[in-house]
């Protein structure tokens, strides 16, 4: 990687760090530390979840007009400035807001980043670019959250003040590193004697890839990630049995796997197509589905049970090392030049809208209708392989599998609406 993607890697892997001292914390410091109680708890897991789904729609275009550095740099001191106020808040109303203002700084920093990524690579690198940093963010998380958690004591709530202020310390440094990149300069439609190009979100509903990613991003979403401390985590402990402590294990279990996968799953994915390898995930997950059946279901030994629960939560990091290098880079390559904010956005939106269901839904599934939430999201998962079917149907050879690219340049085929270019030149990185 160039220099300005060491610093973007670093600094996206420096704030994943930070995040992971407080989000596995935040339940327990409202509800416990700060005694207001379990609904005042709730009430800031929401706001902090629905202070994305307000920012995002607008981040796009901001992000297309006055560039990604500039937006990062004020993303990052906003996450800082809430964590430093969540950090030393005592009141409901004060644990609110701090959690909306941290929320929302956390949302628009992911679009961002991911336009600076697109920005400083191109077709032929930019798999290993999302790869790497997914890599370096669950090791982040992953290593956060395990110093956090010796440090905090919830007897002394300045325990967890200094987790939100170093929190706060590692958004800084995201800021300031991020200041110091210097950004390719994408072209103007001045500069290169053209009409402007269209944008907008009609030209992104237009677009029918893009439209069918979105739909499949929200059911890998939903049927994943919404449900690891939801869902899932409910069915752990009321069907299969399993101490709420094992549910760290199994956490750890899908981190471990995610960071000593990833690499080798790398060099077995980069050169096939996207669409089948998103199909595979699917399938993988049905059948994890179908192990955590069994944990609760199968009336087996409770260690049986237990190692099954962690099972589940390996193979879906399996999952999530394979995806890592497919979509995030797929959304970037179906964009045209002049909307790879807008595109980053919707989609990080689309993630948002299903991490917010996703537990709504799981959550009293998983505690009470055993049976019928494994047969959901069994089929659930299955449907990811159907969708990714489809979806290549619509990409171009080289938007799924982009190794083919013959000559590595930002040139992106993207699929517009009836009348429009097959193409869309763009500058070489």
């Amino acid at each position: 990687m160039g220099a300005a993607l060491r610093r973007i890697q670093v600094g996206s892997a420096l704030s994943a760090f930070g995040l992971g001292f407080t989000v596995p914390y935040l339940y327990v410091y409202v509800a416990q530390v700060r005694d207001l109680g379990a609904g005042t708890a709730g009430v800031v897991l929401a706001v902090f979840a629905m202070a994305a789904l307000a920012v995002l729609p607008f981040t796009g275009r901001v992000i297309d007009r006055r560039g990604p550095l500039s937006v990062l740099v004020v993303a990052s001191g906003t996450a800082s400035v809430g964590a430093v106020a969540l950090g030393l808040s005592g009141g409901v109303t004060s644990s609110v807001l701090s959690a909306a203002v941290l929320g929302a700084g956390t949302a628009v920093m992911q679009p961002a980043l991911a336009t600076m990524l697109v920005r400083c690579s191109d077709a032929s690198t930019r798999t290993r670019v999302f790869a790497m940093q997914f890599f370096l963010q669950n090791l982040g998380l992953g290593v956060g959250g395990l110093v956090g958690g010796q440090l905090v004591d919830v007897g002394r709530p300045s325990s967890f003040t200094v987790l939100f202020l170093i929190e706060a310390a590692m958004f800084v440094v995201l800021g300031v590193v991020a200041a110091t990149v210097r950004m390719p300069h994408a072209p103007t439609a001045l500069a290169t004697g053209t009409a402007a190009p269209r944008s907008g979100l009609r030209v992104l509903l237009s677009h029918r890839a893009m439209v069918q990613l979105c739909v499949l991003g929200f059911v890998i979403f939903f049927a994943c990630y919404g449900q690891f401390e939801s869902g899932l985590a409910a069915y752990g402990t009321e069907a299969a049995g399993i101490a709420p402590s094992t549910l760290g294990v199994a956490l750890a279990a899908n981190t471990a796997v995610i960071v000593l996968a990833q690499f080798v799953v790398l060099r077995l994915v980069e050169r096939r197509r996207r669409s089948r390898v998103i199909a595979w995930v699917g399938l993988i997950w049905a059948f994890a589905w179908i192990v955590a059946g069994y944990a609760g279901l199968g009336h087996g030994s409770q260690t049986m049970a237990t190692a099954a629960m962690i099972s589940t939560y390996a193979l879906f990091g399996l999952g999530e090392a394979m995806l890592s290098p497919t979509v995030a880079p797929l959304v970037a390559d179906l964009a045209p030049e002049a909307m790879v904010g807008q595109y980053n956005s919707a989609f990080a939106l689309v993630k948002q809208l299903a991490l917010a269901v996703g537990p709504a839904v799981g959550g009293p599934m998983g505690a009470s209708l055993h049976g019928p939430y494994i047969v959901t999201f069994v089929l659930f998962s299955l449907g990811i392989s159907v969708l990714a079917l489809k979806l290549g149907r619509r990409l171009t050879t080289v938007q799924d599998n982009p190794s083919l690219a013959s000559v590595p340049s930002r040139v992106v085929a993207v699929s517009l609406p009836e009348g429009g270019p097959a193409t869309v030149p763009a500058t070489a990185h």
